[in-house]
């Protein structure tokens, strides 16, 4: 809470409770069911207005895509105990207070709104939305994807503008995805971009609360380019617009006036490769309006470098051979950074202190493992999530200086469990590839593991660029691996080059080549294991989901002869079948690197398979389309390879709700105890 003092919880779905920092005592019960209307069944989210007087309430929340969703939403006065809602007709997207708590802006069928609260005015900014055709204050759907965003307005820090995206979808190509609900199935058609094809238009808008009128913001004369954030600064009236060339690897920062639309460039920056990470924490903007602070990899390693407003360097604030991770704040009074980074080992994340003049560096977690912390806002206090490997997460209220006040959680439950289990060790190891080349990697061995037998290999793959499976931290699959074991199963998973952690060089070491090096580390790192006498090189099998999916009929194509059963779970199959934005930014267009994209695609390798396959997908994916493993069967058909196939109805990239689930991971489970 504003204070710095206390934090406020959400309990059993339907209560706001407010708890003191220091003492961890009950303040106060803010919200309740009993002060609630019956309309509201559980509250999904909330956030305050800024003198804390009220709150608006989530609830009834359905989901668009990865982060939109429609709700209803509520305004709740704390004092009177009374909640009103935003509009009493359908749901909205996106409510948010204005900093001064007066006003909510929010969208409604692609068109930006405002509600005045204090003479309870509705108030319409635009009205050109319509679906598939123009989007104002939300993002299409390869912007909510891949730059990570569903809020697309933001409030000045004085709540007399509202800057927004408005996006002209026409040029972007439909596609048509087919849910079976009725006698005659819904055929739900969506703008989606694949690689190489156009884009919507941006333009990044102004509107005036007092005035009413709307001032088009400068972003270049090039239309096919992406503007993944833009933010107000703490000066008045300037807004910061983040732009990114096609092929995202060169970056500009503008600082535009709101109301005249007159900008300057203030940052730029270009790489041979591409940039990446251009998300909320990219650029900070202090305070006392003199300086940004901006996150690049420069010298080979993200890290955080400080500028002038003009854009004049000043110092480079953290240094060394290993990444920051994550921004966590900046307490402005004692020129503080806190951060996450990797410092302590490739497979850790600990939170950091630095003064942004680059001095006074000091390690805040005391945790070995991953720590994700959440500061007051004060930064005298701060709430520790940590866990690692072997250990589900643990909540703790901490000083800034690391020492813990108490335990919020420590899953004592969920540890008991997995003792009555009779869970394995996860175990890190290192596997050479190659000469000076070692890649992380976790083991998992069965619960009294005798050297002189020889077990099965099950490898778990992911390895998509700038991701990381080896980390010293829960993994929500290790039951399932666990299970694995206990039916004389050796469990692995290897991090092969472009994943990260290791800095630039290793991560963009598959770029325009998504899946060569990969699938090579892959292959090696199988024959490494299968070396050893305690594994049975004939029984290796291999399964991933999304790339995953991908990387694993690669591994059961390219190396037909290491992996002898594998599973893929929503893959990509061919890059010209996704997204322009990923795709684009590790491979190019199809247009500029055509070998790039059909040297590794697995379709144009079907005809290698020799092991068992079991191919799966949900049939409404939005992200990674049904069409790609339609694609791959028909190949393994032609090529007369047998394999097994599963269709999940009506599911999404995630292929969960209700039993889904439980059914996937059964029939997977199945499927390798049968062939492996």
């Amino acid at each position: 809470m504003a204070d710095g003092k206390n934090y406020t919880v959400l309990e059993t779905g339907s209560s706001i409770v407010q708890y003191d920092y220091e003492t961890g005592r009950k303040r106060i019960v803010l919200a309740d069911p009993e002060h609630l209307p019956s309309a509201i069944q559980s509250i999904d989210g909330y956030q305050f207005s800024y003198n804390e007087k009220k709150i608006l309430l989530t609830t009834g929340t359905s989901t668009i895509y990865r982060h939109s969703f429609e709700a209803g939403y509520w305004i709740y006065d704390i004092q009177t105990r009374t909640a009103t809602p935003l509009m009493n007709e359908g749901k909205q997207q996106l409510a948010t207070f204005s900093p001064d708590g007066l006003k909510i802006a929010f969208v409604k069928d692609n068109n930006l709104y405002y509600k005045d609260l204090v003479t309870g005015n509705t108030v319409q900014i635009t009205s050109d939305g319509e679906r598939n055709h123009v989007i104002n204050g939300a993002p299409d759907w390869v912007y909510e994807e891949e730059f990570g965003f569903s809020q697309a307005y933001c409030w000045s820090p004085d709540s007399r503008n509202i800057a927004y995206y408005r996006f002209d979808e026409t040029p972007v190509k439909e596609f048509d995805m087919v849910v079976y609900n009725n006698l005659y199935p819904e055929v739900r058609r969506f703008k989606y971009p694949k690689a190489g094809e156009a884009n919507s238009i941006v333009t990044i808008h102004v509107f005036h609360t007092e005035s009413g009128k709307t001032t088009l913001m400068p972003a270049g004369e090039e239309t096919d380019q992406y503007i993944p954030r833009i933010k107000w600064t703490a000066s008045p009236g300037k807004l910061c617009i983040i732009k990114l060339n096609r092929l995202q690897n060169a970056v500009d920062v503008l600082i535009a006036d709101a109301l005249t639309g007159a900008s300057q460039k203030i940052y730029h920056e270009e790489n041979p490769k591409y940039i990446s990470r251009v998300d909320d924490h990219y650029i900070y903007f202090t305070r006392n309006q003199q300086y940004f602070i901006v996150l690049s990899e420069k010298t080979g390693y993200y890290h955080y470098f400080l500028y002038t407003l003009s854009g004049k360097p000043v110092n480079q604030i953290t240094h060394g051979n290993w990444e920051v991770t994550d921004f966590l704040g900046i307490d402005e009074t004692s020129n503080i950074l806190y951060y996450s980074s990797n410092q302590s080992s490739i497979i850790n994340r600990d939170t950091w202190a630095v003064g942004l003049d680059g001095s006074n560096t000091r390690k805040v977690s005391t945790h070995e493992g991953t720590n994700t912390d959440e500061f007051s806002t004060t930064f005298r206090y701060y709430i520790n999530q940590w866990s690692d490997a072997n250990t589900p997460p643990q909540y703790y209220v901490c000083r800034n200086n690391g020492e813990t006040i108490r335990v919020l959680e420590d899953n004592a439950a969920l540890k008991q469990e997995m003792t009555n289990y009779g869970f394995a060790r996860k175990e890190f190891i290192k596997i050479p590839v190659s000469k000076g080349l070692e890649l992380n990697a976790y083991i998992i061995k069965p619960v009294g593991f005798d050297s002189t037998k020889s077990y099965p290999l099950f490898m778990s793959v992911y390895g998509g660029p700038e991701s990381q499976d080896v980390t010293n931290s829960w993994d929500n699959d290790l039951a399932w691996q666990e299970f694995l074991t206990q039916h004389g199963i050796i469990v692995a998973c290897i991090d092969n080059r472009g994943t990260d952690g290791r800095g630039e060089e290793f991560r963009k070491s598959t770029y325009k080549q998504l899946g060569k090096l990969e699938t090579e580390d892959q292959i090696t790192a199988a024959q490494y294991l299968g070396s050893k006498l305690w594994i049975d090189e004939n029984h290796i099998g291999i399964w991933g989901w999304s790339y995953g999916g991908y990387m694993s009929l690669l591994c059961m194509t390219k190396g037909a002869d290491v992996f002898h059963m594998g599973i893929a779970v929503a893959p990509v199959t061919n890059w010209r079948f996704y997204d322009n934005i990923y795709t684009e930014r590790f491979m190019q267009r199809p247009i500029d690197n055509p070998k790039g994209y059909d040297d590794n695609s697995p379709i144009h390798f079907a005809d290698r398979l020799k092991g068992k396959l079991l191919l799966i997908h949900g049939t409404a994916d939005d992200n990674v389309h049904l069409q790609n493993s339609v694609e791959m069967a028909e190949q393994l058909i032609q090529n007369n390879k047998q394999f097994q196939q599963f269709m999940y109805p009506n599911k999404n990239h995630s292929i969960y709700g209700g039993n889904t689930r439980l059914h996937l991971y059964t029939m997977m489970s199945d499927f390798i105890l049968n062939n492996l």
